[in-house]
């Protein structure tokens, strides 16, 4: 007796899907393995240890790589977070707003600020600021300079964030406040910001991460010793020493705060993830 067409077609196709994935997968993992081997065999690895990791110096480092350079970092980053939250606020307001010049000076400011990049920034507020207004000084000298800078730049993103956030409370909550009595600003401050931070708290995070990395751009306000922040100190001691462990150890320590702040970032979106659904 023949076979049936139907029989014998499973026979003609060969590796099913699910094995040709897996071996696909598998032949990805022998490249990387292989790649990574070949890396561990051809690099000087005596030379990196030399260069890079000098336990006597990385011991000399501390406890004044955390107790200044970590220290004036973090300061750093969060006034500057603080000044780009509170203006982004207000910004992302006048972008919503229904007055026209309001909404047209929101979009300059945040396409000039986003398109530039943060070191003329930090330049413009070093250099051209003192120019124009001669005898004048930024309050906080250079620690009100790095929080203005890093400041306007963290504005403009946050502001499109905010603005996404408000727009993503639904309308019947504005309309429900009203309805209790409530004026259209006490409605905005008091029922839909709260719940938009609620929602952009994942991405406000991220952009505290992205500041934090920033605030090496403070050198080129030019700064004192008890000013340095990490990259700072870790590039005048690597100069010092002829060597690159500083460096390395300014590294870990920008590790040590942004790995956990991302893991936080991504807990918080899968919490909203999982809300969501």
């Amino acid at each position: 007796m023949t076979e049936s067409a139907t029989d014998i077609a499973p026979r003609r196709k060969g590796l099913s899907r699910r094995r040709r994935r897996s071996l696909s997968r598998g032949a990805q993992y022998v490249v990387f393995a292989g790649v990574v081997v070949a890396f561990a065999l051809a690099a000087d690895w005596g030379r990196l240890r030399n260069q890079f990791a000098q336990a006597d110096i990385a011991g000399d480092m501390f406890p004044d790589v955390i107790t200044l350079a970590l220290k004036n970092t973090v300061l750093y980053t969060v006034t500057g977070f603080v000044v780009g939250l509170a203006l982004g606020i207000v910004i992302a307001l006048m972008r919503l707003s229904s007055v026209g010049p309001y909404r047209w000076l929101a979009g300059l400011y945040i396409e000039v600020f986003r398109g530039l990049p943060a070191l003329l920034i930090f330049i413009f507020i070093g250099v051209a600021i003192p120019l124009a207004f001669p005898g004048t000084e930024i309050v906080g000298g250079t620690y009100g300079k790095v929080a203005l800078a890093l400041g306007l730049v963290a504005a403009a993103y946050m502001a499109e964030t905010i603005r996404a956030g408000i727009q993503a409370v639904p309308k019947g909550q504005l309309e429900a406040a009203r309805s209790l009595g409530f004026s259209p600003a006490r409605a905005m401050v008091s029922i839909i910001i709260p719940q938009a931070f609620r929602i952009i708290l994942p991405p406000l995070t991220n952009e505290l991460v992205l500041l934090f990395k920033d605030s090496s751009l403070v050198l080129f306000l030019g700064v004192t010793l008890e000013e340095r922040e990490l990259s700072k100190y870790g590039r005048d001691l690597a100069s010092t020493t002829a060597n690159s462990t500083p460096i390395l150890v300014a590294g870990l320590c920008y590790l040590l705060v942004t790995v956990p702040l991302g893991f936080v970032v991504r807990r918080m979106e899968a919490k909203a993830q999982e809300a969501v659904k």
